[in-house]
């Protein structure tokens, strides 16, 4: 064993006293707390730098007199800061101002015989819609109030005819979550499918990568005269999937500082979107699980594909179908986000290299019962001994074949020679 922890060593501080190991770290770090700060970074560019008044301030051409302060008044109730102002110019200067980026927009209203708002906004912004949309629900309370006047009724009246019916959803599947409960599933859900696809991919092709390098400079050859390969072999994932696990909860806490220290007293912002006090324990401790399962999956498969190549360029060929297999799960787990009781979904959660996601997906944002999860962690976990016993016969004539290399057929020889 001390042979596997010489090795082990080895691979995790060679990775974690790189540069690119402290740079990417802190560059992850400094954009997690960038993102929980956002909104703050904003509002003091914007204080520093000062509002252009003219983006707040609609010019308004209103033929009968009565709709511009009708206007302010209810962007004032809805707490939109948008001032409303008569326009002195002609419409035609107006439309001549949008043009030259003078102004931003302005609003051309008019009451019909029938007593009726008829409006038009014009802008030169393609992706205008927001303000658009504010301004058109104004006046359509304007307009209820008006129609309201019309037919003489109360304030009381109108009320009742907006009066909302009792609807409720009842889902009676066993597997069935709240909608708000699984509102607050899907965010988490998302986050974590998203370290767990991005850390296999960068792990799992370090360790084909480190592999290949010492093979193409001969290192290989030492260390097999003193280590077995498949020693070597564990020991190199086991010690870069340690560096990993560290580098993930370097970025864990970072996040929980960051949104601690972000938080604000505005509900319904960055902190309450991604508030850590309803996260249920379960799906932490499964995301945990299938991360680690999913690691030692297809980094023993990378360790079987980086010893077939003897040059590090060959790397990214030799571990694409590995690549795309990670791809095709994290896709179709995506699918699943909208509506995790999809058919297919169940079907692929059993597969082991879609698991990792698809079943944290389902076990996240469904009731499922405690078998289905668990049925999926033993064949990933049969999976992983399968291939960690096939990855051994290959590894260990693989680090012995050297020249050009022949994408997965050369699995054969590799087995061949390691049995010699």
């Amino acid at each position: 064993m001390r042979e596997f922890w010489i090795v082990f060593k080895h691979a995790f501080l060679s990775k974690a006293k790189a540069k690119s190991f402290y740079i990417t770290t802190a560059i992850m770090v400094a954009a997690i707390f960038l993102f929980a700060n956002f909104s703050k970074i904003i509002d003091t560019v914007q204080t520093i730098t000062g509002g252009d008044e003219t983006e707040n301030r609609l010019y308004v051409v209103d033929e009968s007199g009565e709709l511009v302060g009708k206007l302010q008044a209810q962007l004032e109730v809805v707490g939109s800061d948008l001032k409303v102002e008569q326009a002195e110019d002609a419409e035609q200067v107006l439309m001549e101002k949008v043009t030259s980026e003078e102004i931003d927009a302005f609003l051309t209203v008019s009451v019909d015989e029938q007593n009726t708002i008829q409006a038009t906004y014009t802008t030169m912004g393609l992706l205008d819609f927001s303000m658009p949309q504010r301004i058109q629900e104004a006046l359509q309370s304007i307009q209820t109030e008006m129609k309201a006047e019309q037919l003489s009724l109360t304030g009381e009246q109108v009320q009742t005819l907006f009066t909302p019916i009792q609807f409720e959803q009842k889902n009676v599947s066993p597997s069935a979550k709240s909608e708000e409960e699984l509102n607050q599933a899907r965010v988490l859900v998302y986050v974590l499918m998203f370290v767990i696809y991005f850390s296999v991919i960068m792990y799992s092709s370090m360790i084909a990568m480190d592999v290949a390098t010492e093979k193409s400079s001969r290192v290989m050859e030492i260390l097999i005269s003193s280590v077995s390969p498949v020693k070597h072999m564990f020991a190199k994932v086991l010690g870069i999937g340690s560096l990993g696990i560290v580098q993930i909860v370097i970025y864990g806490i970072a996040g929980f500082i960051a949104l601690r220290t972000s938080a604000t007293e505005v509900p319904g912002g960055v902190s309450d979107f991604f508030s850590l006090s309803d996260i249920n324990g379960m799906t932490l401790a499964y995301a945990a699980i299938f991360f680690l399962l999913g690691y030692f999956l297809y980094a023993t498969l990378a360790a079987l594909l980086g010893s077939l190549v003897s040059r590090t360029e060959d790397v990214q060929q030799m571990i694409m179908p590995m690549t795309l297999l990670i791809v095709a799960a994290f896709l179709i787990a995506a699918t699943g986000l909208g509506n995790p009781e999809i058919g297919y979904l169940k079907y692929a959660s059993y597969f082991p290299f879609f698991a990792p996601l698809v079943m944290f997906l389902r076990v996240g944002m469904l009731d499922l019962p405690m078998w289905e999860p668990l049925l999926s962690i033993a064949i990933m976990v049969a999976t992983i001994f399968l291939l960690g016993w096939f990855g051994a016969r290959v590894y260990r004539g693989g680090v012995l074949m050297y020249g050009p290399s022949r994408s997965l057929k050369d699995l054969k020889k590799a087995i061949q020679l390691g049995k010699e």
